[in-house]
């Protein structure tokens, strides 16, 4: 095994057709072979991506930077704890991801599924180092999820999700820490958020249990540091947190909006074809919820999609072509805009 995935390493990308019907993307490229690869998102420059892999080399998460082209691919998290959500900011200079080590260094255990499919809520908290991973110290203190950060297109502003408050809640702050801003606090999941192009809207996942069952089974969850991401909206709101709405409704879990660079669409992953199964599809649709759009066709897994700065790139996760059950890619696709 270790050899075959020695050999993968050695393909840097290999071109992919597109499937019927994605017509938006062209040249697609594999990038990364074997394990779980997710969130893979683009440096300033737009040469490089840092995401989260594990199932290679490591039990848990790590973060990896690898180049557009698919070469230098390297580790730049250190190994200690499970590490997600990860960012190039100060102009490619560093880099900031959530770790878990503040809480334990070790890998911690996967959630109990005897409740169904749930996400663990990790102690994470957000750390900033350079892009090799050396200089690493933390942005929070908080030593619960505190998590799934992005920065805004003037570099200032870094929104996250946090349980910090009691509940799991948006957040701003500046790119050193400081003047940490509450934007959510309807109870229920509010997350996965990204700035506007023009810094002026945030967009995000959400589920706010409207039901007295649904809210004692969010809040026996959330107690337990979990929650059941089995319904998700996409939803939108001023930067500043006023004027929250919803943008579309579908059945099943919406999650990973990004803004089109037009900021007038956002692009996001949802299964609502079949709500119970684990095909996720990406979607275009204008903020106010009209013009529906499906972009990608696999049978399988396609999610996290992110445009790349210049709009000519997206770059995506999927499970199309995969070797063993659950192994995850990150691909990359010149954007056709009007095919």
């Amino acid at each position: 095994m270790i050899a075959f995935h020695a050999a993968l390493a050695l393909l840097i990308q290999v071109a992919v057709q597109p499937e019927s019907g994605e017509a938006h993307l062209k040249n697609i490229r594999q990038l990364t072979f074997g394990g779980q690869n997710a969130e893979a998102y683009f440096s300033a420059s737009g040469k490089l991506l840092i995401f989260q892999r594990t199932g290679t080399q490591e039990k848990c998460d790590q973060m990896y930077v690898i180049g557009t082209d698919g070469k230098g691919l390297k580790r730049v998290s250190d190994g200690k704890g499970r590490t997600t959500c990860g960012y190039f900011y100060d102009r490619d200079r560093r880099i900031f991801y959530a770790s878990t080590e503040a809480v334990d260094t070790s890998c911690p255990p996967r959630p109990d599924y005897s409740q169904g499919y749930v996400w663990a809520l990790y102690p994470y908290d957000i750390y900033t180092a350079k892009p090799d991973g050396s200089d690493k110290h933390p942005l929070t203190h908080n030593r619960v999820y505190t998590a799934e950060g992005t920065l805004s297109y003037d570099q200032k502003r870094i929104v996250f999700t946090s349980l910090k408050g009691g509940d799991l809640d948006i957040y701003t702050m500046n790119v050193d820490g400081s003047d940490s801003r509450q934007l959510t606090h309807t109870l229920g999941y509010d997350g996965g958020p990204y700035f506007s192009p023009d810094g002026k809207m945030i967009v995000y996942r959400a589920f706010h249990p409207e039901t007295a069952a649904d809210t004692a089974e969010y809040e026996s969850l959330l107690k337990q540091n979990l929650v059941r991401p089995s319904r998700m909206d996409i939803w939108v709101m001023n930067s500043d947190g006023s004027n929250q709405r919803m943008v579309i409704h579908v059945p099943g879990p919406s999650f990973a909006p990004y803004f089109h660079p037009d900021g007038k669409r956002i692009i996001f992953a949802s299964n609502f074809k079949h709500p119970e199964g684990l095909n996720f599809d990406l979607y275009l649709v204008n903020v106010d919820g009209t013009g529906l759009e499906q972009i990608t066709t696999s049978s399988g897994f396609d999610a996290f999609p992110m445009f790349s700065p210049n709009g000519k790139q997206l770059v995506w996760i999927s499970g199309r072509g995969r070797k063993v059950e659950h192994e995850s890619n990150v691909f990359i696709a010149d954007w056709v805009e009007h095919p």
